[in-house]
């Protein structure tokens, strides 16, 4: 897990703010402009566009420029990374559940004897 450490922060601190997941929603439908992005939020573009760096910052989100407007896209890795980690924690708690289920049914195993 402590491979994982800066990188989650990170990722878990982007998924923190509703503007962003609201962006990485929208983003799931395909690519966007940043206008596109910007424009269901009542906040000027300077504030909207640091949630954009972030994300970019954080691996969620590629932008690329075409033309004179910059396009955003998901970048599926920062989902790979996390589903890697969730499936981790999944296995290490499913584990752990399976050995006080183990425990308790010993011990009444053991009471009613």
């Amino acid at each position: 897990m402590a491979q994982y450490s800066g990188e989650l922060d990170g990722v878990f601190h982007a998924l923190a703010d509703p503007t962003r997941r609201a962006v990485l929603g929208r983003l799931g439908a395909g690519p966007a402009s940043i206008s596109e992005l910007a424009a269901p939020f009542d906040m000027a573009l300077p504030s909207f566009m640091k949630h954009i760096r972030y994300l970019q910052d954080t691996g969620w989100i590629t932008t690329r420029k075409t033309g004179r407007v910059r396009v955003c896209t998901l970048e599926p890795k920062s989902f790979e990374d996390i589903e890697t980690w969730l499936s981790e924690q999944r296995r290490i708690w499913e584990s752990r559940t399976d050995r006080l289920e183990q425990f308790v049914m010993t011990s009444q195993d053991d009471a009613s004897r």
